[in-house]
């Protein structure tokens, strides 16, 4: 029997399996594992992932968006009706999915913000759905300070109907190449300044970004590192950098980061003056391709496995190999707090962003329901760790970094001489809420009898046997919306 040589640029490709077994060729997928002595990767690992049960479905659609907006509207959601009628549970729309403008003044005309009709029309149809949706990049109408660009949003909105991420694309796309492409981003779009931390969907933690980005790699590996299991990137490459690099760079970034990449595309020829390359695709944590659309608008689908992001991270861990001691930990730019209108889990509550005055990209300080002096504040991470030991190395650094902004602007404000910042790691030093978080306390003499009587209020300070009162979410609101002002300075 001769070998069956598969090119590992299309491992696992499931489609090929069921092509061979709807063949008849064998009887079913199992039987192809035990036939072929497979070239370039292992049926028998395949099969365990392709026939893996319960694994949420993904449409990855692509378009061919003009400046007819109302067109585009239709095509997209007849792709997301289907979608939801194939059993997908997030749908991904690429770059541009509102419309491609024949000129600047056109594609600034047409932009609208975020309460605009066409954002409540995708948040009506993810709702009536239940769905999931990543929009691509749409023209959000920029400040008045700022009336001839647009922002590049990408949104991500629930099954409800809620957005729940917003990201600014950072890169801008500026090309001149003579005699075939012309593109200058930063013409008409400006740019973002804060990454987006990942977002908790329906499939897994997604990191979102938006095309061009995808040339650098520093965004992916820093969300990566905020515990990002799905990196998205929709796009509208040109057809020359596309054929080019559009697939090494998404499985690039794929492997690098042991996550699964989505890349919804826009194809073909928009205008007279603009055509894109198309080639929208699902990669695997091992950089293998195991979707990809076909020629003109369409969508393809993709189980989102994340057991298999944790074998291959477990198998190969690699962000356990990195040299931070060589190369500078990556730090996000401090994002001073606008009030987003989140929820932040912390441990098993939820603290609305009223009450939160300061935020990173990994850090967020609120005021205390239960403070033990005026002025105590916590500081947590983001993301949901029970113990310290359990933070990454960029976590740690950023919560230092957080406690020591906060601690210096709340000393000063409550007219402190000093400053107690505080770690209850566990449950014997203390610790009642399961999320790691330090206590920021501004210090003055005679504040208690002992200076060190701190640690012993701090144990007992969220005890009912403690005689001061809850304070109400109202309260805590008004104090952090007082702080807030501080540091937006």
């Amino acid at each position: 029997m001769r070998d069956l040589v598969i090119n590992p640029r299309c491992l696992p490709s499931y489609k090929m399996l069921k092509t061979l077994s709807r063949l008849k060729l064998f009887s079913n997928i199992k039987d192809i594992s035990q036939t072929y002595n497979v070239t370039g990767a292992s049926i028998r690992q395949m099969t365990a992932k392709v026939t893996k049960k319960n694994c949420p479905l993904v449409a990855v659609c692509q378009l061919t968006s003009t400046s007819d907006k109302e067109r585009n509207w239709s095509v997209c959601k007849h792709l997301i009706q289907k979608s939801k009628a194939q059993g997908a549970e997030m749908v991904f729309l690429p770059e541009c999915f509102d419309y491609v403008g024949e000129s600047r003044d056109q594609s600034l005309s047409m932009s609208e913000d975020l309460q605009g009709d066409l954002v409540t029309r995708y948040k009506d149809l993810a709702k009536s759905l239940k769905i999931w949706l990543s929009l691509g990049g749409m023209h959000q109408k920029g400040p008045g300070s700022d009336s001839k660009r647009v922002y590049n949003t990408h949104i991500v909105i629930d099954s409800e109907g809620v957005i729940t991420g917003r990201y600014h694309k950072t890169h801008l796309f500026d090309v001149d190449i003579p005699g075939k492409v012309r593109l200058k981003e930063t013409d008409f779009t400006i740019p973002g300044a804060t990454i987006e931390p990942p977002v908790a969907t329906a499939i897994g933690q997604l990191g979102i970004m938006t095309c061009y980005d995808v040339r650098f790699p520093e965004i992916s590996t820093m969300l990566n590192q905020q515990g990002a299991q799905i990196l998205t990137y929709p796009s509208a490459f040109t057809v020359p950098t596309g054929m080019a690099h559009w697939e090494v760079l998404l499985r690039s970034r794929a492997i690098e980061n042991q996550c699964y990449v989505i890349a919804a595309a826009q194809t073909g020829r928009h205008n007279d003056k603009r055509a894109s390359y198309g080639h929208a695709m699902v990669v695997d944590p091992w950089g293998s391709v195991i979707a990809q659309c076909s020629d003109g608008e369409g969508l393809c689908l993709a189980e989102i496995d994340l057991g298999y992001v944790q074998k291959v991270r477990q198998d190969m861990p690699v962000q356990a190999h990195r040299r931070p001691d060589l190369y500078q930990c990556l730090q996000p730019a401090l994002d001073l707090i606008e009030e987003r209108g989140d929820n932040y889990q912390f441990g098993e509550h939820l603290i609305p962003s009223s009450c939160v005055f300061y935020r990173s990209h990994l850090s967020i300080a609120f005021v205390n329901r239960k403070p033990v002096l005026p002025g105590h504040v916590l500081i947590a991470p983001i993301r949901c760790v029970e113990r310290y030991s359990q933070l990454t190395l960029c976590e740690v650094s950023d919560l230092s970094h957080v406690s020591q902004v906060v601690s210096k602007v709340i000393q000063r404000e409550y007219q402190g001489t000093a400053s107690t910042i505080a770690i209850q790691d566990g449950p014997e030093a203390g610790q009642t809420v399961k999320h790691v978080h330090l206590h920021v306390l501004p210090r003055k003499t005679g504040d208690f009898e002992k200076d060190d009587d701190i640690y012993d209020k701090l144990e007992k300070h969220d005890s009912n046997d403690v005689e001061s009162k809850w304070r109400t979410t109202e309260g805590m609101a008004i104090e952090a919306g007082n702080l807030r002002k501080l540091f937006n300075h």
